[in-house]
């Protein structure tokens, strides 16, 4: 039936031509932005799920950063602590050398020792990175529970678990374990620095009380020295061979600070190598989620491109057909 009211040719080429247009909106606008997904509307689930990994991923991104921070504190305490076990080893070599010495060589080395033992001081204090420093410490304000230094945490994750609840997971250092000097007038030789301990000559053990030692006397029970102080000018031998049993306790703990540190540092690499793959396995997944296939939209651009000619070809032929009833009147 031929009706000049209703073109349902017309509405059929119409709605047709919608539809292409639309589609073609939809690619164009994926070729675009490049995703596929690029906000709720597009795809609800896919876009929640995008937009929280991302969040995370940023959050990754601090703990990367705070990861570098922490490795370089370490790594300047380890410096540090490293050129002071070569020191206490001069010392070490000094104390051997005064051992059965004249008082006059006795008075040189002394001059030596306590060069010796400023450099160690000077070390300690440099070793500071970022208002950072772990080998000269002061538990008289603050990280301070009876003069010892709290736990030093650096944040080394960002964790979601299947319930949505986030948490961060640290590396802690012990700083208690590692620090030379303490300025907390309240310290004993129990909680003072590796250095400014007061340890018993006949063990070289910790002491909580500190008992001078009388100059050139047998050495009494209950004696004790610190490595930061000692002096071999006018010491007899045989408190000679106690200083030496002194140095040598700072150097074994020490040696296992030096390691404790060391340590620290290589699992800080490792987390930050692991968190480095992590954001980069994040991004991979968000990107299967959202990312648009360029190659399949170009080919489906240029297809809607084509429908989108022959539907507007088809609606003008469905429009000229009406033309034709005028004939029927000539």
């Amino acid at each position: 039936m031929a009706s000049i009211m209703t073109n349902a040719a017309a509405l059929t080429a119409l709605q047709s031509l919608n539809s292409t247009n639309k589609s073609l909106e939809t690619t164009q606008s994926r070729i675009s932005t490049g995703y596929r997904v690029a906000e709720a509307s597009d795809n609800a689930a896919y876009w929640s799920i995008a937009t929280t990994m991302r969040s995370d991923n940023k959050a990754l991104s601090t703990v990367q950063d705070a990861l570098g921070l922490g490795a370089s504190k370490v790594d300047t305490a380890y410096t540090g602590m490293g050129k002071a076990i070569e020191t206490v080893n001069e010392i070490k070599v000094k104390l051997v050398a005064a051992n059965g010495a004249t008082p006059a060589d006795k008075e040189k080395i002394d001059t030596e020792i306590k060069a010796l033992q400023g450099q160690l001081k000077s070390y300690a204090d440099a070793a500071t990175f970022s208002g950072a420093n772990w080998l000269s410490v002061d538990t008289t304000t603050g990280h301070t529970t009876a003069g010892t230094f709290n736990d030093v945490k650096v944040v080394a994750s960002f964790n979601r678990n299947a319930a949505g609840t986030v948490s961060l997971g640290t590396i802690d250092i012990k700083v208690q374990d590692v620090k030379l000097y303490d300025a907390f007038a309240g310290a004993t030789g129990l909680n003072d620095g590796i250095l400014d301990a007061a340890r018993l000559g006949t063990t070289g053990a910790r002491s909580a009380t500190a008992q001078v030692p009388t100059a050139g006397a047998t050495p009494a029970a209950g004696d004790t020295y610190t490595v930061n102080s000692l002096s071999v000018l006018g010491h007899s031998d045989a408190q000679i061979t106690q200083m030496l049993t002194v140095t040598e306790a700072a150097l074994k703990e020490m040696t296992t600070a030096a390691t404790n540190l060391g340590a620290a540092k290589s699992r800080i690499d490792l987390q930050k190598t692991f968190t480095s793959s992590l954001m980069d396995s994040i991004d991979r997944g968000v990107g299967q989620l959202v990312d648009a296939d360029m190659n399949k939209e170009s080919t489906r651009l240029q297809a809607l491109q084509v429908q989108q000619q022959l539907g507007i070809q088809a609606l003008s032929i469905a429009n000229g057909n009406s033309q034709s009833i005028l004939s029927l009147f000539r």
